[in-house]
């Protein structure tokens, strides 16, 4: 887990149920829905958790003014099926998990209180250009102030989660939110 560049947390060697469980603990969160989501809700919301935990002063907005625009190449069909073939066999399946992309955002928001635009997309590949006009569209139209966004995506082993935090501001040392910048981020 990376913050700015900054290394926050590793557990190699760990597969990913185990991987995410080690981080909840590290950080010493305490969310009880944590444990009903699957591997991808639980991917993005620990790692908006520690996008925001990490300076953003959300009080200064309202909660209609702070939304999240996420992006993945996995639709949440696969997890799907994949819970209902553990099912199968049960007469009546009282188990209950997070599968549907829609459910991180919601995750996000229920902790944070945020009510503002939400949306998330489904495309092959990572695409900046795609993210960032989203999210400018948002900002300059004045329907929010204050975006998450990024990447969140768990495929079997394969899972990357890279979230950026976009606040309509000017300062010292604020980074430009732009699609180099992004790609930056993303592939390093």
């Amino acid at each position: 887990m990376y913050l700015n560049s900054k290394k926050l947390f590793e557990n190699h060697g760990a597969d990913l149920p185990a991987f995410l469980l080690s981080v909840y603990q590290h950080f010493q969160f305490n969310y009880p829905k944590f444990y009903k989501m699957d591997n991808l809700s639980k991917l993005g919301w620990l790692t908006s958790e520690i996008l925001l935990q990490n300076g953003f002063e959300k009080e200064n907005y309202q909660p209609e003014e702070i939304g999240v625009v996420l992006v993945n190449a996995n639709s949440s069909l696969d997890n799907d099926l994949k819970y209902f073939e553990t099912i199968k066999d049960i007469a009546s399946p009282s188990l209950f998990v997070y599968t549907l992309p829609n459910i991180v955002i919601g995750e996000i928001c229920i902790r944070n209180h945020f009510k503002g635009e939400h949306a998330f997309f489904i495309q092959e590949t990572f695409d900046a250009k795609f993210i960032t006009q989203q999210v400018n569209y948002l900002l300059d139209e004045q329907i929010l102030k204050v975006c998450i966004c990024g990447w969140v995506d768990v495929l079997e082993a394969d899972y990357k989660s890279a979230l950026f935090l976009v606040e309509k501001t000017k300062g010292e040392n604020v980074l430009l939110f732009s699609e180099d910048n992004m790609n930056l981020v993303f592939n390093n």
